[in-house]
């Protein structure tokens, strides 16, 4: 491994965590396509001791009600190709690809917009850690990429004669 490439390697790991949490999320998704919403629904409610009464847990319900299995069938597939995203930017940074850094770069500089506007409608440390971590691990993958240009050997110019 070159030099000071253990950081890209945290970043990697990090990835494809998420790519097996939102994996293990769409398995879940696909076991309840035939199985129903409502009991599960309210099994998490009543585990988690929410007032049905309350408005985040009758959001939460109403939109479980309109989710058809065909829905759910999607959202499974979202989260296999977010996953499939994740664990091909992990697979690279951890093979050391400048294509994956720049990948990561340009994946985790999308969110960056969203989580400030997220910040301008209320602060919490929810949204500031995640900003935090985004913009350190893009920041990160951005100084590894700008450290292996500023370390690779240049390419000689041949004189033409």
């Amino acid at each position: 491994m070159t030099q000071g490439r253990h950081g890209v390697r945290v970043v990697a790991a990090l990835e494809a965590a998420k790519g097996f949490v939102v994996l293990l999320a769409g398995f879940g998704v696909i076991g309840l396509v035939h199985r129903g919403l409502e009991p599960v629904a309210d099994e998490l409610v009543r585990h988690t001791h929410l007032n049905l009464a309350s408005r985040y847990p009758r959001i939460f319900l109403d939109l479980l009600e309109n989710l058809s299995d065909q829905r759910l069938r999607g959202l499974a597939a979202l989260a296999f190709g977010y996953a499939a995203l994740r664990f091909i930017e992990a697979y690279g940074l951890w093979r050391e690809r400048r294509w994956a850094e720049w990948f990561g770069v340009a994946c985790g500089g999308i969110y960056v917009p969203f989580e400030l506007y997220e910040l301008a409608e209320g602060v919490s440390w929810l949204k500031l850690s995640t900003l935090a971590i985004n913009l350190a691990v893009v920041g990160y993958l951005g100084y590894a990429l700008w450290l292996s240009r500023r370390l690779s050997p240049q390419p000689v110019a041949s004189s033409l004669k």
